[in-house]
């Protein structure tokens, strides 16, 4: 089908909706002509600006072309023409950009999960690294950064750390981030002044609503056991911790940050809701695309996705090729967006080279 089919296909099917709505109705039907309309609404404002453009150039055109036209408004014409022709060009790409379809999850929420790989205690160093410099990303974005659970090793490594970010569009940003990040530096304890080469895992799963995900108590397996490391007196004597067995699929959650067993179930419960969500989504992506490994934003945790260089003071990114000699910017957060907007821009033009 052709842009333009594709386009008078909208227009039409706009149109049907608004006659259909104009009769009356109620219930799910009519909500549910009614979200199709309102997300028509932008794209068909897109597509009647092209076409007023078009208009306009067809015109210019004409008068350019008429033989009864004199020599300095056919000049004018001429000069029109070549504006015009231009602005066809940008609104088209604007249509082509609106039509990519979306990623229902980007305006979600999300469960950010980093554990560290190998490496040892240099491993569970940086993915303590990497945990501040999400929180720090957070915080620059306006996001809520709330840790739901945390095992730390002590000297200042994290084994692992679970936080749910919330708020404007925070899984299309942060869904990027999933795989293997690696990190290249002297460890402190290292006295040859040797660089080690230690890995940490990112995942980032788009939070899942309680309509979209049913879980049924029959299938859980609940499991209370007393929390380790920080958190006071309280949190080491009672059996606050919650550890929850999803049988059917075998996903296992635990949350001991809140002193609160109940709390700590909900927070699990959420990020049950989350994997489960995940895998659906990871499920109905590889049967969409067979290629979807090479595409930018996979989410495949497997993934060598990006590199931290200490002593080069680099971040590489393998999946754009794209190399910033800012490393603790970075890590700091501003330099991180610098990143995730180069990855967008990446997929989108895959996604419309898809398109043509």
């Amino acid at each position: 089908m052709s842009l333009d089919e594709n386009l008078n296909k909208i227009l039409a099917r706009h149109d049907e909706l608004q006659a259909l709505m104009a009769v009356g109705g109620s219930g799910q039907s009519y909500a549910a002509m009614s979200k199709e309309f309102s997300d028509l609404g932008p794209l068909v404002e897109q597509i009647n600006a092209l076409k007023s453009v078009r208009r306009e150039l067809a015109d210019s055109e004409a008068l350019a072309g008429d033989a009864a036209t004199d020599t300095e408004m056919r000049a004018l014409a001429e000069d029109e023409i070549r504006r015009l022709k231009d602005e066809v060009k940008t609104q088209e790409q604007n249509v082509r950009v609106a039509l990519i379809p979306k990623d229902e999850a980007d305006a979600k929420d999300a469960i950010l999960e980093v554990r560290a790989g190998t490496g040892g205690e240099e491993a569970a160093l940086f993915a303590a690294d990497l945990f501040r410099m999400y929180e720090r990303y957070a915080n620059d974005q306006g996001w809520r950064f709330e840790v739901m659970d945390i095992s730390d090793t002590g000297i200042g490594g994290l084994k692992e750390a679970v936080a749910n970010i919330s708020g404007k569009n925070v899984f299309a940003k942060l869904k990027y981030e999933s795989g293997v990040h690696r990190v290249q530096r002297v460890p402190v304890t290292e006295a040859s002044g040797r660089i080690h080469t230690s890995a940490a895992t990112v995942a980032v799963l788009p939070e899942a609503e309680d309509v979209e995900i049913d879980i049924k108590t029959e299938d859980l397996r609940v499991d209370t056991y007393r929390a380790q490391g920080a958190g006071g007196q309280h949190v080491n004597r009672t059996d606050s911790a919650v550890r929850i067995t999803h049988m059917p699929s075998g996903i296992v959650v635990q949350c001991q940050d809140e002193k609160s067993q109940h709390k700590n179930r909900a927070k699990a419960i959420k990020m049950l809701r989350a994997k489960l969500y995940d895998a659906e989504r990871q499920a109905l992506d590889s049967a969409r695309a067979a290629d979807r490994k090479n595409q930018v934003g996979s989410g495949d945790r497997s993934e060598r996705i990006r590199t931290y260089n200490f002593p080069q003071g680099r971040v590489t990114d393998h999946r754009i090729n794209l190399t910033l000699y800012k490393i603790q910017d970075v890590l700091n957060g501003p330099g991180l967006d610098e990143l995730i907007q180069a990855l967008a821009t990446e997929d989108q033009a895959a996604k419309l080279a898809t398109m043509t």
